[in-house]
């Protein structure tokens, strides 16, 4: 039984109206997302299904070992067959759980498939998705193009070659814009091995002999201008919590000359460390007119038994809490404007408690001064929080402590080519509640406004903030 149409999730007429009309039919700034340009440049077509929906993808991971699904028909040598099965008794039992919305919208608006999947139709749905799959409008930039992608940025190690960009970029054929994202996830590294192989190959890639801070950060600027030149202009980082401790140069130098040594350091070394960090980069991608963003709040890998069989990143995250955490981020975001060294700057809490503490911190740094409309932003719902209630809860946040109308609006976050119906399912969710504003004589009916709100947090903010 079909029960996706133009209705969907909005239930009140101005948002339909909003929806159908406006928002719809936008394009896609992918501005945030984990795709692989090397797959979208040698454009490979899929084997199956199986191998589209499920490889990789730990959201639906979690819910299948939460369904009782065993670890074999997950991540393991079980055939497609009953990898996909396994996948359509786990959709029967995920009502309430984006998962079931998120299927059902590939399923019709990449295969024109508007039964809902079951354990009973599971064959059925499988066999006509693998014969699509067979066509050249399956492949993978064939489906950016089809879901009407304008930009993406992937994210990428300081020490990438970025060939594949570069090779994409030269390919006039293919119109979607591929750019890197600076992702330094190695310089924070408190493991003093990871450390300390991450400075050896960005000693041996930049050339720059590492003894101290100052060499450290001029090799990393010479990453940046690399990236830079490449077409990147956003960084983004992962941080577990928002902590700021200030130090004179020359004691961030002795404790980053320890770090590289091998030497043991303090939590309080750690913190005074990454705060430099994040100063010195802000500086740099401030320089360039970057955005950073901070995805902050995820405790990740606590299940040691299956990282050790199955690795990092495959669905045993979780949120975290934190102490003090408006002090460190106004402390962090406030150093950075005392040295004009604040870049644009979008901030993720993956901890929804955390919302309007967020959303404050961030309003004591807006400035017009670039000419950019709220330069700091309050990032999107993210991760465990891309779900209707996440969303609805962080865009009522923004609305109230902020300006909604400068909103950069929503990004996939993922690793699946088919994962662009989020866009549509935050459009809808953007829509219904704009529109229960207006039924309710919230706001005026006004169109022209009500018109630019929807467009702008769809697609013209993030253009012109990025400057892509």
């Amino acid at each position: 039984m079909r029960f996706i149409d133009d209705h969907f999730m909005i239930n009140n007429e101005p948002g339909r109206k909003l929806y159908n009309e406006i928002a719809k039919t936008l394009p896609i700034i992918d501005y945030h997302c984990h795709l692989d340009a090397k797959e979208i440049y040698e454009n490979k077509p899929f084997v199956d299904i199986t191998q589209l929906w499920l490889s990789g993808d730990h959201y639906k991971w979690r819910a299948m070992r939460a369904n009782g699904i065993s670890e074999d028909k997950i991540t393991g040598t079980a055939s497609s067959d009953e990898k996909f099965l396994a996948w359509a008794e786990t959709v029967e039992a995920c009502f309430g759980n984006p998962l079931y919305h998120w299927t059902h919208l590939e399923l019709q608006h990449y295969f024109s498939i508007k039964e809902n999947l079951s354990a009973n139709n599971w064959r059925e749905i499988m066999e006509a998705c693998n014969k699509s799959l067979a066509q050249e409008d399956f492949k993978p930039r064939a489906l950016i193009s089809r879901s009407n992608v304008e930009v993406i940025c992937t994210t990428d190690s300081p020490l990438d070659s970025l060939q594949y960009h570069q090779l994409l970029q030269q390919d006039v054929s293919f119109t979607t814009k591929v750019l890197p994202t600076f992702r330094p996830d190695e310089v924070f590294e408190e493991q003093q091995d990871i450390f300390s192989a991450f400075i050896g190959k960005l000693s041996e890639l930049t050339k720059i002999t590492i003894h101290n801070f100052a060499d450290f950060s001029l090799a990393l600027e010479n990453r940046i201008d690399w990236f830079h030149e490449v077409g990147c202009r956003i960084s983004d980082h992962g941080p577990i919590e928002i902590q700021y401790q200030p130090a004179a140069a020359s004691e961030v130098d002795r404790i980053f000359i320890k770090k590289i040594s091998g030497d043991f350091l303090t939590h309080e070394d750690n913190i005074i460390l990454t705060s430099a960090i994040f100063i010195m980069l802000a500086g740099h991608y401030k320089k360039r007119h970057w955005a950073m963003q901070l995805h902050f709040g995820a405790i990740r890998n606590n299940n040691t038994k299956m990282k050790t069989v199955l690795g990092i990143n495959t669905g045993f995250d979780s949120i975290n809490d934190q102490c003090h955490l408006a002090r460190g981020l106004n402390s962090l975001l406030d150093t950075m404007a005392q040295r004009d060294t604040l870049p644009k700057t979008i901030i993720y809490n993956l901890n929804a408690s955390y919302n309007d503490i967020v959303a404050t911190a961030i309003a004591n740094f807006q400035s017009g001064q670039d000419g950019i409309k709220s330069p700091i932003q309050f990032g999107s719902g993210w991760w465990f929080n891309d779900t209707r209630r996440g969303m609805e809860n962080h865009l009522n946040c923004l609305a109230d402590q902020g300006i909604l109308m400068n909103f950069i609006g929503m990004l996939t976050d993922s690793r699946s080519l088919i994962s662009y119906t989020r866009h549509d399912y935050f459009r809808r969710i953007l829509c219904n509640l704009v529109g229960e504003w207006v039924a309710n004589k919230e706001v005026p009916n006004n169109a022209e406004i009500l018109s630019k709100i929807i467009k702008n947090v769809c697609h013209d903010n993030a253009k012109n903030y990025f400057g892509f």
